[in-house]
């Protein structure tokens, strides 16, 4: 389906490229294999149509243990542990290159299986999939400690010695969502392989397409057995296990708040380590003395890129007052003017919501936002036809306490605030429990550096948003999770230090 500017649904050509399907089997230590009961299947479903596009296993208890036993095998052989780790790189670097020759399948996949638009999952999702191995195939042969001058508590006729040293932290439990599929699998496999761990991913039960042909990749790029496994299946069900299973040494974890919540409370009893990437609420904050032709684009882009379903989604529009106008306008102008549609068609600007269900919870906050006040100066409904489409959104009159300023809608709805006062800037910004990421529009340096050390979130853009560099930590502050990814950070994340001190006897030496 396409909508013009006034939403007329217009119907997709049928005639839209369908890649191959991967298999269907699992990844478990080096095979590709059915699930232990083959009949319990989870429908992949096209969001742009609504129509079953094809059916993937929901593992179980069983196939998860089977996935982490293989792991755990791998790990602990003396084939992994005596891996030198420029051939872990090689093996990344390898992963890179049939991704890259599978480039084109890749991202029309990944288009069918989540409504993401394929220029997108073209030139961005893949990119970031094929930079991302080969970034942490070079961290593989990085890993340092350190020399630590010591000396005893109590003077003692002795020498010592000690040094640390990262040791990886065992098997990796990968859990991923919907909305960046492939880009989130590498996010955890590539840096747990490069530090030594071995994984098993469980993607979304929504858009596990193409994790399951990356399964398919990695067994041709010559993993060992069992380095990567990958099970699909309900979080429930398969992601609750490999969570709960007692080999388990760590869990890489990105999707909402609330199920990482749960997650760390299971971990309580097993201290297993946690990297939690949760949701957020992010603030765009535009400054009167911002260069609009640049900050309305840019803000637009910020909540209506993949259609709001980004964690760190310029979902609250923070406007000083000389500029609120213009601003408003501005990207009112944009979002009526998004064509919404087929991710194949080359004039859709943005595509369908994953669910049915997401769906229904976006028109139900924006509801409620109504219902408590505010006001749909853009969008507000659901467009009629096929496919999970909603409109982008722009709502006005908002205060800090309606429904819509304070939980992730996860949707392409803005709620847009005209700030008076310069000084309630930082509590307008900082007025939410999320603290994953937020953006700065404005000329003037010295405001820019000024307000951004004092915004509470894990990454803060100044004139830019929704962009990640691999070379920087990533992550959020308080609900907005534990923990970073990326860069130098990553090493942390994967590994732990381990001290080795030895007491040399200065009586074995004569000179």
């Amino acid at each position: 389906m396409t909508t013009t500017a006034d939403n007329s649904p217009i119907r997709p050509a049928e005639d839209r490229p369908v890649p191959p399907m991967p298999s269907g089997l699992l990844l478990l230590d080096g095979r590709l294999v059915e699930a232990l009961d083959p009949d319990r299947r989870i429908d992949s479903i096209d969001p742009a149509t609504g129509r079953t596009i094809a059916t993937i296993p929901a593992c179980g208890k069983e196939d998860v243990d089977r996935a982490v036993q293989a792991a755990h095998r791998c790990f602990e052989s003396r084939e992994w542990q005596r891996m030198r780790p420029l051939d872990r790189g090689r093996l990344l670097e390898r992963l890179a290159l049939l991704v890259e020759a599978h480039r084109e399948e890749l991202a029309a996949l990944e288009s069918l299986d989540s409504g993401k638009l394929l220029a997108v999952t073209r030139a961005i999702d893949l990119q970031f999939t094929i930079d991302g191995l080969r970034y942490f195939a070079g961290w593989a042969s990085k890993i340092t400690g350190e020399y630590v001058a010591h000396s005893p508590l109590v003077p003692e006729d002795a020498i010592y010695r000690a040094y640390t040293e990262r040791r990886p932290v065992g098997v990796v439990a990968g859990i991923t969502p919907w909305n960046f599929p492939i880009g989130q699998a590498i996010q955890k496999i590539a840096p747990a392989i490069a530090f030594g761990c071995t994984v098993v991913l469980k993607p979304s039960e929504e858009t596990s397409l193409t994790t399951l042909r990356l399964g398919e990749l990695i067994l041709e790029a010559g993993f060992p057995a069992g380095a990567v496994n990958i099970v699909t299946g309900y979080g429930a069900e398969a992601g609750a296990a490999l969570v709960e299973h007692p080999l388990v040494r760590k869990i890489a974890f990105t999707g909402s708040t609330a199920t990482g919540q749960r997650i760390l409370a299971a971990t309580t009893t097993t201290m297993k380590r946690v990297t939690l990437e949760l949701g957020g609420k992010s603030p765009a904050i535009v400054l009167a003395d911002a260069d609009l032709d640049r900050a309305i684009p840019g803000a637009a882009a910020a909540i209506f890129s993949n259609t709001g379903q980004i964690c760190t989604a310029g979902s609250r529009l923070l406007v000083e007052a000389p500029v609120y106008e213009d601003v408003m306008a501005g990207i009112c102008d944009i979002a009526q003017s998004l064509r919404l549609g087929s991710p194949f068609d080359a004039a859709t600007q943005m595509g369908p919501l994953i669910s049915l269900r997401q769906r229904e919870r976006v028109a139900g906050i924006v509801d409620r936002g109504l219902s408590e006040g505010a006001t749909a100066l853009a969008g507000g409904q659901a467009p009629g036809g096929d496919g999970w489409f909603y409109q982008p959104t722009v709502l006005g009159g908002v205060s800090r306490q309606m429904t819509p300023m304070r939980e992730e809608i996860f949707g392409p709805v803005v709620c847009a605030m005209r700030v008076d006062d310069p000084s309630d800037l930082v509590a307008l910004a900082n007025d939410t429990p999320f603290g994953l990421a937020a953006s700065i529009w404005t000329r003037n340096l010295d405001r820019a550096h000024l307000l951004a050390d004092r915004i509470d979130a894990g990454t803060v853009w100044l004139n830019t948003h929704n962009v990640l560099d691999l070379t920087m930590p990533f992550g959020g502050n308080k609900l907005s999770g534990l923990g970073r990814e990326f860069g130098s950070e990553a090493m942390h994340a994967f590994t732990e230090p381990k001290a080795v001190c030895m007491r040399l006897d200065p009586g074995a030496a004569s000179f």
